[in-house]
């Protein structure tokens, strides 16, 4: 059985026009954990049913904010940059992965498309929003230095990979999720009660994360269970697909 593929959404920041920008960790962390990254870039085209029809999973990125009127909000003064065309195609990504029980993982932005696709909304800003003590965005620091503590609910798909109640993270986000998507649920919370990662539950794999456990794939193996877990379900997906070809 080949490795499965792994489609990796690629952003395009209004500050570098004409180039679409992915973080090589996303691409070092799916092959690390024994998949084939497959970098998709934002396109206007109605692609994403032929995609995912290829794909055995889907890593959302992250990136800029997404734009508030996607879940039917004003936007709030700290919202500077944000990319219509990218949501458009992730979002359409995303809908039709759910729809075909495709697994997903989605970080740090990814996790807040997974909300806004499935009906939730955001706090589009954490420190006025929610006045936090917690840095959860601070640009001095390096991608893979810690920032703070999260709680993990025990019993959750979380757990069961990383068997830890308590861990540290990296953060880069000024952004949450507020009310929660159809059939999401939290399932790791920072001290201030930001939620830091979503899943559904009884899927294969569809989970959401605040923090950015790809800065670490050279680095600390604490997250490496996250993609491998990924990675194993993309392979169950693949497998189940093909046999239902087959017959």
């Amino acid at each position: 059985m080949e490795p499965p593929l792994i489609g990796i959404t690629a952003g395009n920041d209004p500050r570098t026009p004409g180039q679409y920008v992915i973080r090589w960790d996303y691409v070092r962390s799916i092959e690390q954990a024994g998949g084939i990254p497959v970098i998709l870039a934002p396109s206007g085209a109605a692609l994403h049913s032929r995609l995912t029809t290829r794909l055995d999973g889907l890593l959302l990125t992250g990136g800029v904010d997404i734009e508030p009127s996607a879940y039917r909000e004003s936007c709030h003064p700290s919202v500077k940059r944000t990319s219509p065309e990218r949501d458009e195609f992730e979002f359409k990504l995303t809908k039709t992965a759910l729809q075909q029980k495709m697994p997903i993982l989605g970080i740090c932005r990814g996790l807040q498309v997974l909300n806004v696709v499935t009906g939730g909304s955001l706090f589009q800003d954490i420190p006025t929003m929610i006045g936090s003590q917690i840095s959860h965005d601070d640009s001095k620091r390096q991608r893979h230095e810690l920032a703070h503590q999260i709680t993990v609910k025990t019993g959750s798909r979380l757990y069961e990979v990383l068997r830890m109640e308590k861990l540290w993270v990296n953060s880069f986000h000024h952004q949450s999720a507020k009310n929660l998507g159809h059939d999401l649920i939290p399932v790791a919370w920072a001290d201030d009660g930001v939620i830091e990662v979503l899943e559904l539950p009884n899927s294969h794999f569809v989970m959401g994360i605040q923090w950015h456990p790809e800065s670490f794939w050279n680095r600390d193996q604490t997250f490496l269970a996250l993609f491998q877990s990924f990675i194993a379900a993309a392979r169950t997906f693949n497998e189940c697909n093909s046999a239902s070809f087959t017959l």
